[in-house]
This record gives C-alpha cells, structure tokens and sequence, in this order.
C-alpha cells in the first residue's frame, strides 16, 4: 500500500511526476495510469499526483506534451507499418557476411519505415532536449534559492548580533544611570543637611555669664 505523504512537492517530485507522465502520453496510455506509476515510486496517492500535474506542473510542460502527442501519433503510424504484410518470403544469404534478409514480391517501399524510424528518433532527441533544459532550469532555481538561503542566515547573524550589542549597551546604560541617581541623590541629601546646620542658630556666653547669639 502507498504510503501517503503530507510533505511538500519537491523539485524532483515534479521532475518525475513530468517524466514518467510524458512518456505515458508518447507511448499512448493514460494519464491515470502515469499517476499511479508516479505515486507508488514517491508515496503519493495517485488523485495527488493527478492534482499536482493538473494545478501545476502541466502548464510548465505545454510545449513537451505536444511534442510527446506528436510522438505517440508517430508510433501508432510506425506499429501500423510494422504490422503491415511486408514480406512474402524471406531468405537467408551468406554466412560469412552475418544474417541477412532479402525482401521479394509484396513488399511496402522501404524508404517509408526507414523515414518514420528517423522522425521518430529525432521527436525522441528533441523530448531529450527539452526535459535536459528543464532540469537545467530547475537547477539554476534551487541555486538561486541557495544563495539567497545563505544571505538570510547571515543578514539574520549580523541582526542578531546588532540586537546582543544593543542589549549590552542598554545594560550599561541602564547601570551607569543607577548609579548616577544614587549620586545625585546622595547630594541632595548632603546639601540639605548642611542647609539645616547653617539654619541653627549659634551662642556664645560673653564675661557677665549671658548668653549671646553668633549672627
């Protein structure tokens, strides 16, 4: 059984779920098909993986698709010439030059079957081409995502280490204003007690015992 998964779709879960439905279309099956060939290999349920295509991945793929339409119609033309009576009696000539075929009365021209081998090697090199420049593509994204990865992580240092400095700052700030208070508090304390000594009203006692007050 499938195992279903809840992550997100990777870049190569998308490469795979476009490969393996682009040959499905080439070789004439159905989409269904591609999509649970696509979910037993990365445990996926197959009406997600259709999801994905339908939502996302297809649109990326336009120009493919029809390329891989072309091809299956070129295989289906290709196995009808197969499967045409081409040969009516078949010799074997010599030995030492390996097998060989000789193709007598009620064979179809030769040329046609060899023409369709070629367009249809050729529709599979172009297919080659392009799914090549999309992983490209795709690589050139995940690089782009690296480096911008890596600059987060180190604004995000250089911000971290501006908000402990900061904090530092404001720890010494903090102390040297404590203390600041305690100073100036102690001074208001001091000055109001000398204020008060110089309140007090001072006596002296002059030669006939009386009492007298030092202005």
């Amino acid at each position: 059984m499938t195992a279903v998964r809840q992550d997100a779709w990777s870049p190569d879960d998308d490469l795979i779920l476009a490969e393996v439905t682009l040959r499905h279309i080439r070789e004439g099956s159905t989409q269904l098909a591609a999509f649970e060939e696509v979910g037993e290999r990365i445990g996926r349920t197959a009406a997600a993986c259709g999801f994905r295509w339908n939502s996302c991945v297809r649109k990326k793929y336009e120009e493919a698709i029809s390329i891989a339409k072309q091809q299956r119609q070129k295989r289906n033309y290709f196995k009808k010439q197969s499967s045409a009576p081409q040969v009516s009696s078949i010799a074997m000539l010599d030995a030492e030059e390996g097998t060989a075929y000789k193709q007598e009365a009620g064979m179809v021209d030769e040329g046609i079957s060899i023409d369709a081998v070629i367009r249809f090697l050729r529709s599979w090199k172009t297919t080659y081409q392009e799914l090549s420049r999309q992983i490209k593509m795709f690589e050139k994204e995940m690089k782009e995502k690296d480096d911008e990865l890596l600059k987060l992580r180190n604004e995000n240092k250089r911000l971290a280490s501006e908000v402990n400095n900061a904090e530092s700052d404001y720890r010494a700030v903090n102390d040297d204003y404590k203390t600041l208070i305690q100073i100036m508090d102690r001074a208001r304390r001091l000055t109001v007690l000398s204020n008060e000594e110089e309140a007090k009203p001072r006596f002296k006692m002059d030669a006939n015992g009386n009492l007298e007050r030092i202005e």
